[in-house]
């Protein structure tokens, strides 16, 4: 069946945004033999090395998130999944793959990290700096939902070395916070900025949502003003998307796609929505540096999990259901709380898909990435994979120049300004015909 345009920048259900390749939906537990090889096999020469940590609770499930998340777990229930991802770290640090390399980045994410008490975090962060080091660490990001900081919280995160602290502020209109799932007021926000600026942290990233539930123009004004007043040093604004297995979707499936009844915005008007922040963002000083994110300066302001991840660096993803990629294998954790935790139990790592990469896949993997910067070096691909990109894939990049989603100049390939608001629509057309699918995940 053909869809037509008008019905394609509809906001319908599945994943949008690439965030791997080859998909995750052609990931599966037949691979993880090949997950055990990388895991124990020495680490390729220069390829830096980061840890993930997935925090995978919340004060509330917000009705658009899909992650692996849980609002009911209590005290000791916490402490339980503390001791397993504190085993998992040292089961891996064990392994030939560390090799003896530093950490290069480390980011705690969620759920919500910083839903952990104070003297949680401490004693997590103490165990896990004496199992892998992150002194020397470029990067260390702390992802934060802003109704869940004090400032004695904050402190410990200074002094456990955190340089990137991430703000889930979304939106700061009270209603469409309460509407969407969000915990946290607009008050706290404030609050919270004015902490982690009081306390020095070296970046603040600051999260908006272009076209939550219930959003319109004059509200996204207020919140893109606000921001830029706040004046934090990354601004990163993601385009709603509604994943399969959310509270949305499923709300979606009971009142059928036609139904107005959720005011969700369509596709051009969330690509507005961000092109306004963009050059609002950019008249106050900021500059573009990816299709979701403006930093204050590119000289000073990096984002080092991105930059590391985007470029073929490992990465152990440790948690439930977390994901990685070791030695050119992606892999993810068993995705439920009773495995998880059953596993590391018994002393083994929690693996529980995987796929391993061929030099194309990855390839592929680090253009389709790399375009969401913006920007491909010709050089850098010739550098590494042998391969003039503008030859190899000359058909995809050909017609994205003519359609005006990008310039070949030489040896630079750079989005317009259009097109690097829009740039996940096209980057299948870099993909390998077996990797087409209409499932993301």
């Amino acid at each position: 069946m053909t869809v037509s345009a008008a019905e394609q920048e509809k906001t319908g259900l599945g994943n949008y945004f690439i965030a791997n390749y080859p998909q995750f939906s052609f990931w599966n537990n037949s691979y993880l033999p090949d997950a055990q090889r990388a895991i124990n096999s020495p680490p390729r020469p220069g390829v830096p090395l980061g840890l993930y940590l997935h925090i995978p609770f919340c004060r509330k499930r917000c009705k658009f998130c899909y992650f692996r998340v849980y609002t009911d777990k209590n005290a000791s229930d916490i402490s339980v999944y503390l001791d397993a991802i504190t085993k998992e770290v040292e089961l891996l640090s064990k392994t030939a793959c560390v090799g003896g390399r530093p950490l290069d980045y480390v980011y705690f994410g969620g759920g919500t990290p910083s839903y952990l008490s104070a003297t949680q975090l401490d004693g997590l962060m103490t165990r896990l700096r004496k199992i892998m080091p992150w002194d020397s660490a470029r990067e260390i990001t702390f992802e934060c939902e802003p109704g869940t900081l004090q400032k004695h919280k904050l402190e410990m995160l200074r002094k456990h070395g955190v340089t990137r602290l991430s703000l889930g502020v979304e939106n700061f209109k009270p209603e469409i916070l309460q509407y969407n799932g969000r915990a946290h007021l607009e008050e706290e926000i404030y609050r919270a900025f004015g902490w982690a600026r009081e306390l020095g942290f070296p970046q603040i990233n600051l999260d908006l949502i272009a076209g939550m539930v219930g959003e319109d123009w004059d509200n996204w004004k207020q919140c893109v003003e606000k921001t830029i007043k706040l004046g934090p040093d990354c601004v990163t604004i993601y385009q709603m998307e509604l994943p399969y297995n959310t509270v949305f979707s499923k709300e979606l499936k009971v009142l059928g796609n036609d139904e107005p009844a959720l005011a969700v915005a369509d596709w051009p008007t969330k690509r507005a929505w961000t092109r306004y922040a963009f050059d609002e963002l950019v008249k106050a000083g900021y500059e573009v540096s990816s299709a979701t994110t403006v930093v204050k300066s590119k000289a000073k302001t990096r984002f080092v999990y991105r930059e590391a991840l985007w470029r073929g660096a490992d990465m152990f993803g440790t948690g439930v259901a977390s994901f990685g990629h070791v030695n050119g294998v992606h892999i993810q954790n068993v995705d439920t709380w009773e495995a998880y935790v059953a596993r590391l139990d018994a002393g083994e790592l929690p693996l529980g898909r995987a796929f391993p990469t061929a030099e194309r896949d990855r390839l592929i993997r680090e253009i389709v990435l790399l375009l969401k910067t913006g920007h491909l070096d010709v050089g850098y691909f010739r550098d590494k994979y042998q391969v003039d990109i503008r030859d190899e894939f000359r058909a995809a990049f050909e017609k994205l120049e003519s359609d005006g989603w990008l310039n070949v100049t030489g040896e630079s390939i750079d989005c317009t300004p259009d097109g690097l608001i829009q740039i996940d629509r096209h980057l299948p057309t870099f993909f390998d015909p077996q990797y087409i699918s209409s499932r993301y995940t």
